[in-house]
């Protein structure tokens, strides 16, 4: 534990579970207090908080879904009510598409997924700049995806979320850096998380992911840790130079599609 956050306040959507917990603890165990905003899973966000609670920060968890602009102002508003301020913004909350091919797939979905990751990053980093441009350095960290770098079939309403909430990132960091605001992309591969088991399981009919660790860099799966650490390399006095920039988490590429029955 470093302690080099303290003093500064994270709000991470989907805070509740996999890579947004791992963040919200890594974030905490620099330093942050921590809002842990969930959308339906209100025992595993508790669970989240009192982790961070047992680091010694404090934290709230807050229910909120991120395409909703209302629902969004209610989450920042609770945020700085409580904590008198937010410093940190990691945009985290996604969901997944259901792999079909554009000709397949129902607006509603593509609608749903694009309002998600797109819409719900900027309702989000919309709210928070102004309490943001008053404290003495801002981050807004998006987390999207190495799926921007292929665009691979059968994942548009994903890829296309993905993309524009990239598009935000590099516009934004333009926009605040004369207030001292810092805004980076954080893009990992395959993680061992449960939208991760899912992903493998549809693809390529892995039932457990760690069975792909011997075709994967570093002789593992991508874990939600290793995303963390970027995010709070990305939020360190360390990163003080860095805004606009991109950092892909997959060990300098993963081959897994094609792996089959890799666990036999």
């Amino acid at each position: 534990m470093s302690g080099e956050l303290t003093g500064r306040v994270a709000i991470i959507t989907g805070g509740g579970r996999g890579i947004g917990k791992a963040i919200a603890l890594g974030l905490a165990a620099d330093g942050a207090d921590v809002v842990v905003n969930y959308r339906r899973d209100a025992e595993a966000a508790a669970e989240t908080v009192a982790g961070i609670e047992a680091l010694g920060r404090q934290a709230i968890a807050v229910a909120a879904s991120i395409d909703d602009f209302d629902a969004c102002t209610a989450l920042v508003d609770a945020a700085v009510a409580h904590f008198g301020y937010v410093d940190i913004l990691v945009n985290n909350g996604g969901i997944a598409s259901q792999g079909r091919a554009v000709a397949d797939t129902d607006p509603a979905e593509m609608a749903r997924v694009v309002h998600t990751h797109a819409f719900g990053a900027w309702n989000m980093s919309k709210l928070v700049l102004p309490t943001m441009r008053t404290r003495p350095r801002g981050d807004i960290v998006m987390i999207s995806s190495v799926a921007t770098i292929s665009n691979g079939a059968n994942g548009a309403p994903y890829n296309m979320g993905k993309a524009a909430l990239e598009a935000l990132a590099l516009t934004l960091a333009k926009e605040e850096r004369p207030n001292g605001i810092h805004v980076n992309i954080v893009a990992p591969g395959l993680v061992e998380t449960d939208m991760g088991r899912r992903l493998a399981r549809a693809v390529a009919g892995v039932q457990d992911m760690r069975a792909l660790d011997t075709i994967m860099p570093f002789g593992r799966v991508c874990q939600p840790e290793d995303v963390a650490d970027v995010v709070r390399f990305f939020c360190s006095e360390r990163a003080g130079y860095l805004t606009g920039e991109k950092l892909n988490v997959w060990g300098g590429g993963q081959d897994w599609r094609n792996a089959g029955n890799a666990e036999h």
